[in-house]
C-alpha cells in the first residue's frame, strides 16, 4: 500500500525533473553557441564579423522580450493563478541597485546610437539596431524583475523554464559581450603603456575594431567613443545582477514553500557611525588613488613606477584594515551560541557559491603574480610591494567569505515586539486598577493564564471597587514583593541585552566598513586601473599573450566578487 500510494508522487515528479534537466541544457548550448560565436570575432576568424554576432544578441533579445511580454499579460489576466512568494528573493536594495545600473545601461545605448550615427556610413545595420533593442529588452526586463523576481511559478512550468533559463543565459551572453569588448579597450591601452615601463621587447600590436571611414562630426564621436568604454562597467553588472535573479527564479519554479512571514530588516544609518566614517575615508582615498593612477601611468618609467607603488601600499593597508575587521567579526560570532538556519533557500546558497566561485578569479590572478615574483631573474623596486598585496589579497578574501557566508545563514534575532515587557501596575485604594504601559508592550498571556489571573481589564469590569481594605492591602504587598523579583530579573536581563546590543553595534559597523571597501576595491579594476596589466613582470616570467588570456579570464571574475561582497554585505548589516 506504501509504495502504491508513493508511486504517483514519484512518477509526478519525473516530468519537472525532465523539464528541469532539458532547460539547463538548451541554456548551456545556447551560452556555448554565443560564447563560441563571441570569441571567433575577437580573434578575427575568417567569415565572422561583428555583424554575425550582434544578429545572433539581438535574436536572443527579441525571443526573451516575447516571453516576458506573454508572461507578463497572462499574470495581468490571471492574477491567481501564481499564489506563492519567496520572500528571499528579489530583496528591494537589489531591485534598487540593479534599477540604477539599468539607467546608466540605458545612457550607454543612447552613445551607441550616437555613435553609430556619426559613423553610418561604414558600419553595419546591425550596430544601430543593436542598441535600440538592448533599451528596450532592458526597460521591460527591469519592470518584469521588479513585479516578478519572487514568483514561485506553479503553471505552465515547463514552458517557463525554457523561458526564464533563456532570458539567464542571454544576460550571461551580453555581459560576455561586455566584457570581451571593455577587455579589448584595455587590454590596447596597457600595450602602450608598457613601452613606458621599459620592455621594448614585447611586441605591441593593437587590436583595433575602430570603423574604416571619418566621423561627420568630429567632437561628439571624440564624446560618444570614449565615454562608452566608462559606462561598459555598470552594463557588465547590470546583466550579471539581472542573470542571477533570474536564475532564482529558475531555481523557484515548482518549488514547495514554506508559508512564514519574514520579518521586514530595513537599512537604518543609526550605530554604524563609525564603520561608515572609516569606509568613506577609504573610499575616498580610493577614488583619488585611481585619478593620480591613470594621469601618471603610461606618462614616463618614472611616473608609471611611482604609479605602481602608491597604488600597492594603499591597497596593502585596505587589505590589512579588511582582514583585521574581519577577524573581529568572526570572533564575535564565536562568542555567541546562535543556531544557523539550514532551510532550503535557493538566493542564499546561490549568494554562498557566487562568494567563492568570483573570489577564485582574484585567488588566480595572485597567485601568478606570486609565482611570478619567485621566479623572475630581475625584480624591479615596485614589483616586490606585489608581493604583499597578493598574499593579502588571498587572505582578505577567504575571511570575508567565512564572515558573509555565517553571516547570512545565521538565524535572525527575535525582534523586539516577541519581548514581554512589565507592566507597572499602580493600585488606587478604593478605585479603578490603572496600567502604565511602556514601549512596545504587551501582556504576558501565558504568564497570566498559568498563575490563573486574568486582569480585571481584560474581564471587562472595575473590581477595584469591590475589594475591601484587607483584600486590597493583600494585594498591595503581593504588588511590592513581585516588583522586587521582578527588578532583579528585569537587570540580569538588561545586562545581557546591553552585552547582546554592543555585539551588534559592533558587527554593524564592521559590515558597513566592509560594505565601503568593498565598493572601493570595484573602482580600480573597473574603470582601468589594473597593476595586473600594467606590472610587466608577469608578462616576462608567463610570456605576455599567455598572462594577458588568463588576466582577461579571471578579472571580471575579480570585479563581480567585489560588487557581489558589497550587496551580500548591505544584507548583512540589514539583518544584523
Amino acid at each position: 500500500m506504501e509504495r502504491a500510494a508513493g508511486c504517483p508522487a514519484a512518477g509526478g515528479s519525473y516530468p519537472q525533473k525532465n523539464a528541469e534537466i532539458l532547460s539547463s541544457q538548451y541554456g548551456i548550448n545556447l551560452f556555448l553557441a554565443g560564447l563560441l560565436l563571441t570569441f571567433a570575432w575577437a580573434v578575427h576568424a575568417v567569415g565572422i564579423s561583428k555583424s554575425h554576432l550582434l544578429s545572433y544578441l539581438i535574436t536572443l533579445m527579441l525571443i526573451q522580450v516575447l516571453w516576458m511580454l506573454w508572461y507578463l499579460c497572462r499574470s495581468c489576466t490571471q492574477r491567481r493563478l501564481i499564489q506563492d512568494k519567496d520572500t528571499h528573493a528579489g530583496a528591494r536594495w537589489l531591485k534598487c541597485g540593479i534599477t540604477l545600473f539599468a539607467v546608466i545601461t540605458l545612457i550607454l545605448d543612447s552613445f551607441k546610437i550616437g555613435y553609430y550615427i556619426d559613423f553610418s556610413n561604414c558600419l553595419s545595420p546591425t550596430e544601430g539596431i543593436f542598441p535600440v533593442t538592448h533599451a528596450v529588452h532592458t526597460i521591460l526586463q527591469v519592470y518584469f524583475l521588479w513585479c516578478h523576481a519572487k514568483d514561485v511559478i506553479q503553471s505552465f512550468k515547463t514552458l517557463e523554464r525554457f523561458g526564464v533559463i533563456h532570458s539567464v543565459f542571454t544576460n550571461l551572453l551580453l555581459w560576455t559581450n561586455g566584457v570581451l569588448t571593455e577587455s579589448k579597450h584595455q587590454l590596447n591601452e596597457h600595450k602602450e603603456r608598457l613601452i613606458t615601463l621599459g620592455f621594448g621587447n614585447i611586441t605591441i600590436v593593437l587590436d583595433d575594431h575602430a570603423p574604416q571611414c571619418n566621423c561627420t562630426t568630429t567632437t561628439f564621436c571624440s564624446i560618444f567613443s570614449q565615454g562608452i568604454y566608462y559606462l561598459y562597467p555598470f552594463n557588465i553588472e547590470y546583466h550579471i545582477l539581472a542573470s542571477t535573479m533570474l536564475y532564482v527564479l529558475w531555481k523557484n519554479i515548482g518549488r514547495k514553500v514554506e508559508h512564514h512571514q519574514q520579518n521586514k530588516t530595513p537599512f537604518k544609518f543609526h550605530g554604524i557611525t563609525v564603520g561608515m566614517i572609516f569606509g568613506l575615508i577609504v573610499l575616498t582615498s580610493t577614488i583619488a588613488i585611481v585619478v593620480v593612477y591613470l594621469i601618471q601611468i603610461g606618462g614616463s618609467k618614472i611616473k608609471s613606477e611611482l604609479a605602481l607603488t602608491m597604488f600597492y601600499l594603499h591597497a596593502i593597508s585596505v587589505l590589512a584594515l579588511m582582514c583585521t575587521a574581519g577577524i573581529v567579526a568572526l570572533l564575535i560570532y564565536r562568542l555567541e551560541d546562535r543556531s544557523l538556519d539550514n532551510s532550503k533557500n535557493p538566493a542564499r546558497k546561490l549568494d554562498a557559491e557566487l562568494l567563492v566561485g568570483t573570489a577564485a578569479g582574484s585567488w588566480l590572478l595572485s597567485w601568478g603574480s606570486i609565482l611570478a615574483i619567485i621566479c623572475a631573474q630581475g625584480h624591479p623596486k615596485y614589483t616586490w610591494y606585489n608581493l604583499p598585496y597578493s598574499i593579502l589579497v588571498i587572505i582578505e578574501k577567504y575571511i570575508q567569505n567565512l564572515f558573509i557566508i555565517e553571516s547570512i545563514h545565521r538565524e535572525q534575532e527575535k525582534g523586539n515586539d516577541d519581548i514581554k515587557t512589565l507592566r507597572i501596575v499602580t493600585i488606587s485604594r478604593g478605585s479603578t486598577l490603572s496600567l502604565s504601559p511602556l514601549y512596545k508592550e504587551i501582556y504576558n498571556g501565558r504568564a497570566a493564564r498559568d498563575s490563573g489571573d486574568v486582569p480585571c481589564l481584560f474581564q471587562g469590569s472595575i473590581c477595584g471597587r469591590e475589594n475591601d481594605g484587607a483584600s486590597v492591602a493583600r494585594e498591595e504587598t503581593s504588588q511590592d514583593n513581585s516588583l522586587v523579583m521582578h527588578s532583579a530579573s528585569d537587570f540580569s536581563f538588561c545586562s545581557r541585552n546591553s552585552v547582546t546590543n554592543n555585539k551588534r553595534r559592533i558587527l554593524k559597523n564592521i559590515a558597513a566598513f566592509l560594505f565601503l571597501c568593498n565598493l572601493s576595491l570595484w573602482i580600480p579594476p573597473a574603470f582601468g586601473c589594473r597593476p595586473e596589466y600594467d606590472n610587466g613582470l608577469e608578462e616576462i616570467v608567463f610570456g605576455f599573450e599567455p598572462w594577458i588570456i588568463v588576466v582577461n579570464l579571471a578579472m571580471p571574475f575579480s570585479i563581480f566578487y567585489r560588487m557581489h561582497s558589497a550587496a551580500s554585505l548591505f544584507e548583512v548589516n540589514c539583518k544584523t
